[in-house]
């Protein structure tokens, strides 16, 4: 069905969970909920969309793991070179693997095959090809799913809680 924002004490973001741990977390009263999406599990039970923690929880920082499906995401599904978008995509390494180019989220972008065959076996700046911008490994694992998570029309309720990551 749908994810469910899940905010701390303090009303920072926390996670997002699926909306029947979500309904667990309420019926147990160790949430409240703050916003729905006008879907309801029963006629008097609106299904939440946001929820908050009534006790604050300390999170330590998880790192983004460098994945095919992640730098796709980060890149928006979009060639860093021509800027079409679509399935036909690759990964490419700026600095060539045989150069000495590592996969690091610096390192790493997406490109259409058409490009990635164009610059081949060289850097961009030799290939005479420009990116779109400059790749960097994305600071919060939950910043991304937040971003990824609120893509056109989907759970706009989420937006005043969380400005400053979109």
């Amino acid at each position: 069905m749908s994810k469910v924002l899940v905010l701390n004490a303090s009303y920072e973001p926390l996670n997002i969970t699926s909306w029947r741990r979500a309904v667990v977390l309420l019926l147990k009263g160790k949430a409240e909920s703050v916003e729905h999406n006008g879907k309801y599990l029963y006629p008097e039970f609106p299904l939440p969309s946001v929820i908050r923690l009534f006790h604050y929880v300390s999170i330590p920082y998880k790192e983004m793991p460098l994945t095919r499906r992640n730098v796709f995401e980060r890149d928006q599904h979009t060639c860093q070179y021509c800027k079409v978008k679509g399935e036909q995509l690759t990964l490419d390494h700026i600095i060539p693997r045989s150069r000495g180019g590592l996969d690091l989220w610096e390192n790493l972008i997406t490109a259409c095959v058409r490009c990635n065959v164009k610059k081949g076996n060289r850097t961009p700046k030799e290939a005479n090809m420009t990116l779109l911008s400059k790749p960097r490994k994305p600071h919060n694992t939950l910043n991304f799913e937040i971003v990824k998570h609120t893509k056109g029309n989907v759970n706009q309720e989420w937006k005043k809680y969380v400005i400053g990551i979109l």
